[in-house]
């Protein structure tokens, strides 16, 4: 699937994956620990930030959700009505370099194909501020597939296994500091990396 594709399948099936994700759990409370790690009153992204109620909800006033799907801004809207929506892709996003506190990355940068995972990271180190600090999944498998009846409708997924994103986390200037298991929205458990973003 190509990008246009992948953008097209999140429109239609956005409000079920809303109506089907629990925004509850132990992957939403990883927030607090992100946030115990950032200055006062943070400046936060979250990518793939869907409707926002996972986790653009956890997050301060005043924070950046950013999606490739209009229909999921359009629910994120209602659902966190304070917050800055952009539809952008997570390759290129529109900030500018070192004004982030931190950036949320739940279940979405494996929607892109792996090869470009690293070009993602780098972006990700362009926006976060020095010693700012990212959460993301962190996949366990390798892993390049569609998987049709997803949600209703079909759904693109790569990973290139857990190794390879640690790899490309510390060649993209980020430090690990923590993995932990959380529950995910659909019910089972993900293990999720903290990783701070080294100073030039």
């Amino acid at each position: 699937m190509d990008r246009q594709q992948i953008r097209e399948e999140w429109d239609t099936i956005a409000e079920t994956y809303a109506r089907t994700r629990d925004p509850t759990g132990t992957d939403a409370a990883l927030v607090d620990g992100l946030l115990d790690r950032l200055p006062a009153d943070p400046f936060v992204l979250d990518v793939g930030c869907g409707d926002g109620a996972r986790t653009l909800a956890n997050l301060p006033a005043g924070s950046v959700g950013l999606d490739i799907s209009r229909r999921g801004l359009e629910l994120a809207a209602g659902t966190v009505p304070d917050a800055q929506l952009v539809q952008a892709e997570m390759t290129a996003v529109p900030l500018r370099e070192g004004t982030v506190d931190g950036i949320t990355a739940y279940h979405a940068v494996f929607h892109v194909p792996r090869e470009r995972h690293p070009a993602v990271y780098r972006e990700f180190a362009r926006v976060l501020r020095p010693g700012g600090t990212l959460l993301m999944t962190l996949p366990g498998g390798r892993f390049e597939t569609v998987r049709r009846g997803w949600m209703g409708g079909r759904m693109f997924f790569s990973a290139p296994g857990r190794d390879a994103t640690l790899s490309g986390l510390a060649n993209a200037g980020f430090e690990v500091t923590e993995t932990t298991t959380a529950d995910d929205p659909l019910g089972s458990s993900t293990e999720f990396v903290f990783a701070d973003r080294i100073p030039p």
